[in-house]
């Protein structure tokens, strides 16, 4: 997705003869070696066994109160994990744009920290209540109910830029937006893998527990 992206961005600053663009040859002396890499480790990984035997037959879920519903619970996880980083967003969005000197490091490590562990815990709740409700379909749930903060983060770029920036060329609106988009997209990754690890460990731990005979 990522490169589908970049790659039509890149199309445009081509399209405007910018010393910018990114040859074709980069791209793909960038693209094949890391996807075969990935697929390389990935299938050689061992499989994932559940901790306790499961029943092959599914079972049915009933029915949830709409604040349980898998819409509401997945938009109310991310903000959170947004919230934890809404203040350093504006300082690294002036750093970017607006090319303002940016210096508090440290500071910026403690707020990733904090990001992590928000994550972890608003992942690691809302799956506990899915749980409790008896609804176990909660993978994709846990990865975007912390991951969802990404699509904040986009809004918020929006905002950003309507309010802070000055931009009259539709090329360099293009541009902001697609880029913007990426973050958001690295972000929601980053976020909801944090949110499934989390949750993955945390039911492995539980049912781990449980004494089968």
């Amino acid at each position: 997705m990522i490169f589908i992206v970049f790659f039509s961005l890149n199309m445009f600053i081509w399209g405007q003869k910018s010393s910018g663009a990114v040859p074709f040859g980069t791209f793909f002396a960038l693209l094949v070696p890391l996807v075969y890499l990935g697929a390389f480790f990935g299938y050689r990984r061992p499989k994932i066994e559940p901790p306790t035997k499961t029943n092959m037959i599914p079972r049915t879920v009933p029915e949830h109160a709409w604040y349980t519903q898998p819409v509401f619970s997945v938009l109310i996880g991310g903000l959170l994990p947004f919230g934890a980083v809404f203040i350093e967003l504006f300082f690294i969005l002036s750093s970017i744009w607006l090319h303002q000197y940016y210096y508090v490091f440290g500071f910026l490590l403690l707020v990733f920290l904090i990001l992590i562990i928000t994550c972890a815990e608003i992942s690691i709740v809302m799956c506990y209540f899915q749980l409790c409700a008896e609804d176990y379909h909660w993978w994709w749930r846990a990865f975007l109910t912390s991951g969802s903060s990404g699509l904040y983060l986009f809004i918020y770029s929006i905002v950003y830029m309507s309010t802070k920036m000055v931009m009259t060329r539709g090329v360099s609106i293009l541009l902001y937006v697609g880029y913007m988009l990426i973050a958001s997209y690295s972000f929601f990754m980053l976020t909801g893998a944090v949110g499934f690890l989390a949750c993955f460990l945390f039911v492995h731990a539980i049912y781990g527990a449980v004494k089968v005979e």
